[in-house]
């Protein structure tokens, strides 16, 4: 199977002396749901930057399928509150959509009827679910997710990840999503890489959570992964594997 991206020995820098990113390899597949936790400074978001050919690279080459089509909801969208915005006219940023298309987006996306609400107005799960909409209006055969519930509340979590498994299994888009929410991110994953600057393990949920290297960088919050997982997965190919260590170790520093 052609993969949609695959990076291979990636290494970025931000003009400091350490690498952000220290020979990363990466690959997401058609229909896939993988996603790339790791403490705050690991190097997600700029892994999905450059995935997405945001960011020079220091080394390493990044492949997209030819023509790919991607979705993009980015970590913060700064809208101006001073100025009037309705999620009809944000839909059709930056490319007109009709007012089919928009309708339809909203409401596979759980937010139908929003048009002419002003986007200041949205609460936390209602902008999540416009941004969602949009990011689906270009038809994606990989929807990027970057910190993609930041503010919302448990129930909103829990919620909105069930919605990206829901959109998965109707249009066949892969995921890539970039998360904090460990307990309930592993119920949804295919895959899970573990990142801190290199990639420290990666495999199946299941797999991972057990793994030391998962447990040194969460500690405390790793347990009970296991308890929550209810994605179904062949456990006979449950496998982790533990990346090399290129720079700094995948405990936590303190």
């Amino acid at each position: 199977m052609t993969a949609l991206i695959h990076a291979t020995d990636l290494s970025v820098s931000h003009g400091g002396d350490l690498p952000v990113l220290n020979h990363v390899d990466f690959l997401i597949r058609p229909g896939e749901i993988v996603t790339v936790v790791g403490p705050n400074g690991s190097g997600k978001s700029t892994l999905v930057r450059a995935l997405l050919g945001h960011v020079s690279l220091a080394s390493g080459r990044v492949e997209r399928a030819p023509g790919l089509r991607i979705g993009y909801v980015p970590q913060r969208v700064h809208i101006e509150r001073a100025m009037p915005m309705t999620v009809r006219r944000f839909l059709s940023l930056p490319r007109r959509v009709g007012d089919a298309q928009a309708a339809a987006a909203l409401e596979r996306t759980g937010v139908p009827g929003l048009e002419r609400r002003q986007i200041t107005a949205l609460s936390g799960g209602q902008f999540q679910r416009v941004l969602l909409a949009r990011a689906l209006l270009s038809d994606p055969q990989l929807l990027v997710l970057d910190e993609p519930t930041q503010g919302l509340d448990q129930p909103g979590i829990v919620a909105f990840y069930k919605l990206i498994e829901e959109v998965r299994a109707e249009t066949g888009a892969a995921v890539l999503m970039v998360s904090h929410d460990l307990l309930v991110v592993m119920r949804a994953s295919d895959r899970v890489v573990c990142l801190n600057g290199h990639v420290c393990c990666e495999g199946t949920p299941q797999a991972v959570s057990a793994a030391p290297a998962y447990r040194a960088m969460f500690g405390a919050e790793s347990q009970g992964t296991l308890a929550l997982y209810q994605h179904h997965h062949d456990h006979d190919h449950d496998h982790v594997a533990e990346g090399h260590h290129h720079g700094p170790a995948c405990a936590h520093t303190h």
